[in-house]
């Protein structure tokens, strides 16, 4: 009898250990709750947002996601979903909160977020946020109402936001540049720089100050402004065989790919795609523009320096009676002696100094409120990254680096992200009547 009791005994603590095996090894047993997270800050909430979580278990997997909106004690649901098999461990969610179709009224709230897994105690976790519901977009007060600007030249506005914006800037057609927001006699107040396209019309053209706040509202304002036409010069400019022969190699030299290539090939490419790229990273260091303004007075010219090109010229490149490529300047470019010396237009700091492809050794100096000037084709840099230069401060000498088939200085001016007309900044009138007129708010 003892026996057969050993033997039961046995075969029920056999079974119970088979039992939570199996309940350890299939992560029954686990008690890591699920992690939840979201993917966008969610602090304010306007007339819709667009809210995406992303749920994981690594054990038990998820077996039911809740998402809920409380106000005045009351509940909405507004994602709910029940996982019906074990395994899933990873889920995300997207889901558009419509402040009408919930009837929330402006004022705070509060988000549950909760996810559960397949364990046997069933893990839980729950994220609570306080969030405000915010229907009420921002207000653009223009503080100019008056914007002559010329074809591929630069505008300056300056206007107030009735509150915090996390965007707002200018879209000149589809292309936007960045506003900067900065306090003036105790109000905050924001100014974009922008560029005015070369092919500008009065029907061709939309101007839109825009601003988005917290909560995801927008605003948009017309910029009322006048275009002057300006006539630009078109060029044919023949490909020599020594020059083909003289510059190509320094560019395969730069890109292995071009390695085999013949010399027009070549310059096809820097033309075109490397000439894409370079803007491409002339734009990224523009996004590093201070919210502060640097610059004093008119912009220099080089001294004594005859223009050899202007900005605008259109550019027909031809080899063999055959046009093969095409190309804007977009620039000034400037010629005195060779290794000329090369002076800052106007203080600012130097955001880049090292070779840029076509622009060979180049300089780009901020000065505050996304208007940068570029100096390339540099003999010899003399200044580094991270130093404020003041106007007239010495940067380097002219000469020929890059894309250029003789000793000059390529001037560049840069608005919002946007090559613009630098005669325009070397205007002192036209400075007092576009831009600094304007900064008395």
């Amino acid at each position: 009898m003892r026996k057969y009791s050993y033997h039961i005994t046995f075969a029920i603590a056999a079974i119970i250990i088979a039992i939570f095996g199996f309940l350890y090894f299939a992560n029954y047993l686990e008690l890591e709750k699920p992690a939840i997270k979201l993917n966008q800050d969610i602090s304010a909430i306007g007339k819709q947002k667009q809210l995406a979580i992303t749920f994981t278990d690594g054990e038990s997997g998820l077996s039911q996601l809740t998402v809920e909106i409380i106000q005045d004690n009351k509940g909405r649901i507004i994602f709910s979903e029940i996982i019906p098999a074990r395994g899933v461990k990873l889920k995300d969610a997207s889901l558009t909160i419509d402040t009408a179709v919930l009837k929330l009224h402006d004022g705070p709230a509060s988000i549950n977020i909760t996810a559960k897994d397949y364990a046997l105690f069933k893990n839980q976790s729950i994220i609570s946020q306080t969030v405000k519901i915010d229907t009420l977009p921002p207000q653009i007060n223009l503080l100019s109402t008056i914007n002559n600007v010329n074809q591929g030249g630069s505008c300056f506005v300056a206007y107030r936001i009735s509150k915090p914006a996390i965007t707002t800037g200018v879209y000149i057609n589809d292309y936007f540049s960045p506003g900067f927001t900065t306090i003036t006699d105790n109000k905050p107040t924001t100014v974009a720089y922008f560029a005015i396209p070369l092919d500008a019309s009065r029907t061709n053209t939309k101007i839109t100050v825009f601003a988005r706040d917290n909560a995801g509202n927008e605003t948009i304002a017309a910029l009322p402004f006048q275009i002057k036409e300006k006539k630009f010069r078109a060029d044919k400019m023949n490909l020599s065989d020594n020059f083909l022969q003289q510059k190509m190699p320094e560019f395969q030299a730069m890109v292995p790919e071009l390695q085999g290539k013949t010399p027009l090939e070549v310059f096809i490419y820097i033309n075109g795609k490397m000439r894409n790229d370079n803007f491409q990273i002339i734009q990224e260091i523009c996004q590093k523009s201070a919210a502060k303004k640097f610059w004093e007075g008119t912009f220099l010219r080089m001294p004594k320096a005859k223009p050899m090109a202007l900005f605008g010229d259109k550019r027909s490149y031809i080899v063999n009676n055959q046009i093969v490529a095409h190309s804007v300047h977009q620039g000034v470019d400037l010629a005195s002696t060779a290794s000329a010396p090369i002076e800052a237009a106007n203080n600012g700091l130097v955001l880049f100094a090292a070779p840029l492809g076509i622009y060979g050794n180049c300089v780009i100096i901020d000065h505050g409120l996304g208007l940068l000037s570029l100096y390339s084709h540099l003999s010899v840099i003399s200044t580094k990254p991270g130093k404020m230069v003041k106007k007239g401060e010495f940067l380097g000498h002219s000469g020929k680096t890059g894309l250029a088939g003789g000793d000059h200085l390529h001037f560049s001016i840069i608005a919002g992200g946007q090559f613009v007309n630098p005669q325009e900044w070397w205007d002192p009138h036209w400075i007092n009547d576009n831009i600094t007129g304007k900064m008395i708010f």
